[in-house]
């Protein structure tokens, strides 16, 4: 758990270095959306859209993943140790 952490808080920092540099040069989101031709609300719509879409077919998939992840787990032989 704790490399998971680590690695999320390592992200974390140098986005917040890589955001204050880009910050300093006078760089904005705004900017940065404006030259792959897209807006805030826009990119919200975006996102908005995609999770309508993921979040119910995780749903459908788990219906098959999970059990066969069950069955498979139930049925391996014991670990030595």
């Amino acid at each position: 758990m704790f490399p998971y952490l680590s690695t999320l808080f390592k992200i974390a920092a140098i986005s917040l270095l890589v955001g204050a540099g880009l910050s300093f040069v006078n760089v904005t989101a705004e900017d940065l959306l404006a030259s792959v031709g897209l807006s805030p609300l826009e990119l919200w719509i975006y996102m908005l859209e995609f999770r309508d879409w993921a979040i119910p077919n995780m749903v459908l998939g788990s219906f098959i993943v999970v059990p066969v992840w069950l069955v498979i787990y139930l049925f391996r032989p014991p670990r030595a140790g």
